[in-house]
This record gives structure tokens, C-alpha cells and sequence, in this order.
């Protein structure tokens, strides 16, 4: 699980990101990527919307998220501000899918 630190919990900051941020799309989902100008820790933000699924899809597309992301922490540098919006074909991927595609849209933003 995410600790506190690694987390974005304001919306400001959900809208900073995903406003200014690079994007990158994949089958499943949208992943913005920001630099911060501090040295915090990489933070991460997740959305899923009801055209997703019904709720408990929707909270087992965002474990999987948060779990895949807990795994590829230490690949996003310091500072670093991510977001995952998950599309409507996410309900269909499997958790192994979701992980792929995360890690390919980090080692791309981060590319950039």
C-alpha cells in the first residue's frame, strides 16, 4: 500500500497535474506525469470514474493501480507527480495488463 507521503490527496494538486503534466494513453489509461521543482517523494493520484464500472469494479481497478504503482515506486524519481485515470476498457484488463501498461507510460514520462 502507498504510504501518506506517497499520495495525492488535494485536488488542486489533481488539477495542476493533469492540466500541466505530460500525458500518456494507453488501451487502459491515461497516465499524467509532473515534475515538481522539490525533492519530495514521487506522489500518486488515481481516477476512476463511474463509466468504469459499478463501485466494486471500480475499487478493484483502483487496488490494482495502487498496488502496481506501490511495485514500481523506486523506477519514478524524486518529485515526480503522477496520475492514473483509468478508462472504460480497464474493467476488462487483467492486473498483470494494468502493471505493463503503468510501467511502459512511467519509463516513457519520465523519458520526456
Amino acid at each position: 500500500m502507498l504510504a501518506q507521503t506517497n499520495r495525492i490527496t488535494s485536488g488542486s494538486d489533481y488539477k495542476a497535474v493533469v492540466r500541466r503534466g505530460s500525458r500518456v494513453v494507453g488501451p487502459h489509461l491515461v497516465t499524467y506525469i509532473r515534475t515538481n521543482p522539490d525533492a519530495t517523494p514521487p506522489r500518486f493520484g488515481f481516477i476512476v470514474a463511474k463509466n468504469v464500472g459499478n463501485a466494486v469494479n471500480r475499487n478493484l481497478i483502483r487496488r490494482r493501480l495502487k498496488a502496481a504503482s506501490y511495485e514500481l515506486l523506486s523506477a519514478v524519481r524524486p518529485g515526480t507527480d503522477v496520475v492514473i485515470r483509468a478508462l472504460p476498457s480497464a474493467n476488462a484488463a487483467t492486473w498483470s495488463a494494468l502493471h505493463t501498461e503503468l510501467s511502459a507510460a512511467l519509463h516513457k514520462g519520465n523519458s520526456r
